[in-house]
């Protein structure tokens, strides 16, 4: 019989070499992910590529430029509606909400966040779409910020609650409000996860095409404004894949990788250019 130290020193050899692999396992579905798109796509990734437009069917060459600079137009939209009302929600929760409304705002968030992205898509399309009777960047952009407003609830709520008590007691105590302890003190010491969570929620909608078939469409062309349909690499990626055009096949690959690598190198830049700010702010 074995004695209970060395059962507790098994355990923990058998429970870390799980985890181990649990890790490992996680990791390397990633660089799959990324190996077999580079793969099937890296020969298609070239400067035509990010600088011309699609060409019509049977003609070698072009690019997707007209939707890589779509899929930024979208993006800007859906930061600037739906950063601030899911942020402005968070701190309500964590700030000022009750106990019944707290929980009903987090129940509500909770729901919108596992609604079908193609139902925000349909609603979106119903609200606007209709009713100016055609597809266009804005309306795009607005299904993507309607679905980053509860994943920023959500995170903004957890990170400002996550905050000392202790700085709120401390600042009240010197004579500050609360809106100026909030601003000055809270808010900022919450500021790395906050974006931390703005940079997730935008990775998150980066690659969704059900509502941008029903909102934004797609275009061929170059989409001035943002009253016009416009292409972006998610609906492109889809026509391209579902082709029966081996040279679209291929440039479905290129779209594939080359969304996946802007949303790493975001992720990447976002840290490297702010951790040490807000680890100061922290």
């Amino acid at each position: 019989m074995l004695d209970r130290t060395a059962r507790r020193k098994i355990t923990n050899v058998v429970m870390l070499g799980l985890t181990t692999l649990a890790t490992l396992s996680s990791i390397s579905v990633l660089f799959f992910v990324l190996g077999y798109l580079l793969f099937k796509g890296g020969s298609s990734v070239n400067w035509a590529f990010f600088t011309e437009l699609p060409k019509p069917v049977g003609e070698a060459g072009g690019g997707m430029a007209n939707a890589i600079v779509g899929s930024a137009k979208l993006l800007l939209i859906a930061a600037v509606t739906g950063l601030p009302l899911g942020f402005m929600a968070g701190l309500y929760v964590a700030e000022f909400a009750s106990q019944k409304m707290g929980a009903a705002v987090r129940y509500a968030a909770d729901l919108l966040n596992g609604v079908p992205s193609i139902v925000v898509g349909i609603f979106v399309y119903t609200l606007i779409v209709l009713r100016a009777k055609h597809f266009s960047t804005m309306a795009g952009g607005l299904a993507l910020g309607l679905m980053m407003v509860p994943i920023m609830t959500r995170s903004t709520e957890e990170f400002l609650r996550a905050v000392p008590r202790s700085l709120r007691d401390a600042s009240l105590a010197l004579g500050a409000t609360r809106w100026m302890t909030i601003a000055r003190v809270v808010v900022p010491a919450a500021t790395r996860g906050i974006l931390t969570a703005a940079m997730l929620g935008l990775a998150r909608v980066a690659g969704e095409t059900a509502p941008l078939l029903f909102t934004a469409l797609s275009n061929r062309f170059w989409s001035p404004g943002l009253n016009q349909p416009t292409a972006s690499l998610p609906v492109m990626i889809f026509t391209y894949a579902i082709s029966p055009y081996e040279d679209w096949q291929q440039q479905a690959w290129a779209a594939g990788l080359v969304l996946l690598a802007f949303v790493l190198l975001a992720n990447v830049l976002a840290r490297l250019l702010l951790g040490p700010r807000m680890h100061l702010a922290g």
